[in-house]
């Protein structure tokens, strides 16, 4: 392929850009290429080519089935939950309701089966947090998914299996095919490669969405604790390719080591101002040295899921003693003192600007006055820390631009930026969306995206509005905008 009349960099002038065999052959200055066109062509239009985005943490079949739930994102509190949820009712005739997107850490009243039971008595109703840390359930729906539980609230691992048992309920074909169908809408925001961490059989889901149809991303699908054992029967390692699937391949083994700031079950060194405590260790230090020992001696990278700063503490002293490297997923509440660390032990911050934007209000109110900072990126990136960008979607939004403009201005709306000490400079961000990856250079893979405008030429609101003109991933077109800017 000859992408021609694009910019490299912010008011510099144009190239033409010949890929091969899925990597970047030639860089030229437009009108200088010589060689013989291999392959289509694409006009960029005088937009600016990057490397491609990269999505580092995705839940995409939640992500692909919360496009289609209803949205409770706006409600401030459970009566206002439900009273959405009463009026969408018709809708939905007999089928289950799901519901996604609450944050109850605020709330001045109480989530609870019953509050469903009274308003939609006997209905199926199930209602996922933003966070993916709660899944609220009626009675009628713990009943159908044989479930006894008090309250009808599921926090951190129930959760996770809640949703499981959901999913296992869930007309599979019909899922698949939304799967890809979302991987496509990845495509068209510039997106080329994900780190797929759905609570599932991975291996098993993409293996049988590969015979439904083809994935516009490259898929790298984590190991929960569940499934490891069979992945080292298999002698998979992180970075495999999987069957014969060359755009999917085996990540990191996921490991939840404590809960979520909106759930209070964040592992801190400080407790709670409400009195809850400090939060939550979902497994023990031991058990945790245990599994990422057996997953590294396997070849797989561990990933340790860690926002609370006792639990990033505590996962860093396991990276340490074991002696290896990985990643940290989130890392929304770091000491001073184990910044450094991350680079000491090879760890990576696998984070989501988007998160500390929408957290800011709780985080001020929970996290107030502690010796740790909280969604420390300018002081990872200080510390020379690799930092890989991901949405953690449906958390947040699988939309780059807003991660990098939330990094770079540490606001989304009108209120002042948020803790500006610790944002980012717009080429940090770029590279962190971007897998790591700065600029467009020959031998490196043609994973590529075109923007209307370069980045460094826009606003706050203006890059999170810049058009994505064109995605190429290993050489071929994935998405391309039709018609006038």
């Amino acid at each position: 392929m000859l992408i021609r009349n694009v910019v490299l960099a912010a008011g510099g002038p144009t190239y033409e850009v010949q890929t091969v065999g899925g990597r970047i052959a030639e860089v030229t200055p437009s009108g200088s290429f010589s060689r013989a066109v291999e392959g289509e062509i694409l006009d960029g239009r005088g937009g600016a080519l990057l490397p491609s985005f990269v999505d580092n943490h995705v839940h995409l079949t939640q992500w692909a089935a919360s496009l289609t739930r209803i949205d409770v994102s706006e409600s401030d509190s459970a009566a206002a939950v439900v009273d959405i949820l009463v009026h969408s009712e018709e809708r939905y005739g007999k089928r289950t309701l799901r519901a996604q997107g609450f944050r109850d850490a605020l709330w001045p009243d109480v989530p609870h089966k019953d509050v469903l039971q009274r308003a939609l008595p006997d209905r199926l109703v199930a209602i996922t947090s933003m966070d993916l840390h709660t899944l609220w359930l009626s009675p009628a729906l713990l009943a159908e998914l044989s479930i006894d539980h008090p309250t009808g609230i599921l926090r951190d691992r129930d959760c996770m299996e809640g949703l499981g048992a959901l999913d296992r309920l869930a007309d599979t074909e019909h899922g698949d095919l939304s799967v890809l169908d979302a991987t496509a809408e990845l495509a068209r925001r510039g997106i080329t490669a994900v780190t797929d961490f759905e609570y599932a059989d991975n291996r098993a889901v993409w293996l049988r969405r590969a015979g439904v149809g083809q994935s516009s991303v490259d898929v790298s699908i984590a190991v929960w604790p569940q499934w490891l054992e069979h992945e080292l029967y298999l002698g998979a390692k992180t970075g495999d390719r999987i069957g014969d699937e060359r755009h999917l391949s085996l990540g990191p083994l996921k490991v939840m080591f404590d809960g979520s700031l909106n759930t209070r079950t964040a592992c801190c060194h400080d407790a709670y101002p409400d009195g809850s405590g400090t939060g939550l260790l979902l497994e023990t230090p031991a058990d945790l040295r245990a599994l990422m020992r057996q997953a590294s001696e396997g070849g797989i990278q561990p990933a340790v899921h860690a926002i609370g700063d006792r639990a990033n503490s505590l996962a860093l002293d396991a990276f340490e003693t074991i002696g290896i490297g990985g990643r940290i997923e989130h890392a929304q509440q770091v000491l001073p003192a184990d910044v450094q660390r991350f680079v000491a032990a090879g760890v990576a911050a696998s984070i989501q600007p988007q998160h500390a934007m929408s957290d800011r209000d709780v985080a001020d109110e929970l996290w107030c006055g502690r010796a740790s900072i909280a969604y420390p990126y300018a002081s990872l990136h200080r510390a020379g820390v690799k930092l890989l960008f991901g949405s953690d979607a449906p958390v947040s939004a699988p939309s780059p631009l807003d991660a990098v403009a939330d990094a770079v201005w540490r606001t989304d709306d009108d209120r002042r930026p948020w803790q500006v000490e610790e944002a980012l400079p717009l080429d940090v961000a770029l590279a962190a969306a971007c897998g790591g990856r700065r600029s467009v250079d020959v031998g490196d893979a043609a994973d590529l995206v075109i923007l209307a405008e370069h980045p460094a030429n826009l606003s706050n609101r203006e890059l999170r509005a810049d058009p994505i003109l064109a995605t190429v991933r290993a050489g071929q077109v994935t998405f391309e905008q039709a018609g006038p800017l």
